[in-house]
Parts: structure tokens; C-alpha cells; sequence
């Protein structure tokens, strides 16, 4: 097993396969980077090297009290670009993820970066305020933590049916799916799962999507129910300058049958352009 060392002393995990341009995925909560498997075997495939991490506090990462927050997250991502030496990165973040991408981006810049990808991501800012009265109440978000913080098996059980829109009607549910998403959270630290809500629902990326200046790739589909449309894709898409946005009419949040076979599909065109 792989592992860089932060600089607060967390390892951190990752997978690093193939050869090529790296395209480096950053996954949403509570997941880890084996939610990227077959995306990463796709990219590998086609003459890219493909590397995930676990974020701090989830899969086989570190578990630390302290820096489950956006800043430190983005930092993270930096260290494993910077241990790899990794160069002409193409980003892809998937909710959570894509947060983390942006900030790496404000924080960090493109000086590494070729391009960017932004699936279903929680940028620009997923919590309702009075400057963004389409986002959600922090209602939601508090029963999120209530969710985690109360039986955490059954709430990540309930949660992969929204996730994946299992619930909507005629759906063809996945058995399998949900139980990976189910063993996936699970692996997620209790003080990590935890204040990562805070982290993806309150952080404003406003300003670290102006920064963008690279070509990016932004896909949202319009039923997803972890992270509205409304609030999320098209807004995004007007703050990043040249970026291409992608709706999936009737795509929800997590990647799964036709919607991870398009994206797959949007992913590779637009990484070989």
C-alpha cells in the first residue's frame, strides 16, 4: 500500500496506476478512491497514469481530530502532486471532491494543471444564505450530522438510495452498489465524516472558481438530490471562464449505469482533446 506524509504528520493513501499524463481523482463523502476504480481503469487503459487518494479521515487515510476542512484538504492533494512529482495533471472531482479540486486551485494554482473536471460537484456554495437563496437550508445539513452521529450504519444505508436515485420511480436498483457505498462510509472515521459536512456544505468557492484558468469540463445531471442542480453545475459553470457545462437529463448524484457509461464516455473525449 502507497502513502504520502502531510505535513501535519497524516498519511495519506493512495492508488497509482498505468502510465501517461496523470489524471488524478478526488472523491465525494463519504467514499474513498475505490469509488474511481472503473474510471481509473478507463483512463489507464487509454495511455493515462491514474492516481486517488483517500481523503484524510476516510478508507485506509489517517483518521486526525484536527484538518477535516477544505483548506487542509486542498493541502493534502498538494502534498501527493508534489511527493509524485506530478506534472500536466487533469483534476476530477466528484461532490466533496470537486470542492477539494477548486480549492487546490485557489489555494495551490495551475502551475501543475492542464485541466480540470467537475462531476456533480458541490461548488459553488451548496448552503442557503440571502446570496444564495437556491442553496439548502442548513436544516438538512444538521440532519446529515444527526445521521452520522446516530446510527451511522443505517443512516449510510438509507443514504445510497437518494445517492444513486434508486428511489425514484422504475429505477433498477443495485443491491451491489448500495452495499459498496455502504462498506465505503463505513470505513470513514466518525470526527471525519463529521465535520466533512461542514467542510462541503458551508465552504464558498466563489472566488477559487474565478481563479480557474485552465480548460474545464463541468457535468451535473439535473436529478441529482444530494447536490441540487440549482445550486450547483450552471453556476459553476458561469464563474469558470471558457468552461463546458454538461446536464444529464434525469442523472443523479453517484455514478451508476447509463449515467457513469456517459460520463465515462464525456471523461475520455475530453482528456485526449
Amino acid at each position: 500500500m502507497a502513502f504520502v506524509t502531510t505535513a501535519d504528520g497524516t498519511e495519506i493513501f493512495y492508488k497509482d496506476w498505468g502510465s501517461g499524463q496523470p489524471v488524478v481523482f478526488s472523491h465525494g463523502w463519504p467514499l474513498n478512491a475505490d469509488v474511481w476504480d472503473g474510471q481509473m481503469a478507463l483512463v489507464a487503459d487509454h495511455g493515462f497514469r491514474a492516481v486517488a487518494h483517500d481523503r484524510r479521515g476516510h478508507g485506509r487515510s489517517g483518521q486526525p481530530w484536527h484538518g477535516n476542512e477544505m483548506d487542509t484538504y486542498a493541502d493534502d492533494l498538494a502534498r501527493l502532486i508534489e511527493t509524485l512529482d506530478l506534472r500536466e495533471v487533469v483534476l476530477v472531482g466528484h461532490s466533496t471532491g470537486g470542492g477539494e479540486v477548486a480549492r487546490y486551485i485557489g489555494r495551490h494554482g495551475t502551475s501543475r494543471v492542464a485541466k480540470a473536471v467537475l462531476l456533480s460537484a458541490v461548488p459553488p456554495l451548496m448552503l442557503r444564505t440571502d446570496a444564495n437563496p437556491e442553496g439548502l437550508p442548513i436544516e438538512v445539513f444538521d440532519e446529515i450530522r444527526a445521521g452520522v452521529k446516530g446510527d451511522r450504519s443505517q443512516f449510510y444505508k438509507d443514504l445510497s438510495m437518494p445517492f444513486y436515485g434508486f428511489n425514484r420511480p422504475g429505477a433498477e436498483v443495485s443491491e451491489g452498489a448500495r452495499n459498496a457505498f455502504w462498506l465505503w462510509s463505513m470505513q470513514v472515521g466518525l470526527k471525519g465524516a463529521y465535520d466533512c459536512v461542514r467542510a462541503f456544505s458551508e465552504t464558498d468557492f466563489t472566488e477559487d472558481l474565478r481563479r480557474f484558468d485552465v480548460p474545464t469540463l463541468i457535468v451535473h445531471g439535473d436529478a441529482d438530490q444530494i447536490v441540487p442542480i440549482v445550486a450547483a453545475g450552471p453556476k459553476s459553470a458561469e464563474l469558470v471562464q471558457g468552461s463546458t457545462l454538461k446536464v444529464y437529463p434525469g442523472g443523479p448524484h453517484g455514478l451508476v449505469g447509463a449515467y457513469r457509461d456517459r460520463f465515462g464516455t464525456d471523461l475520455l473525449a475530453f482528456i485526449t482533446s
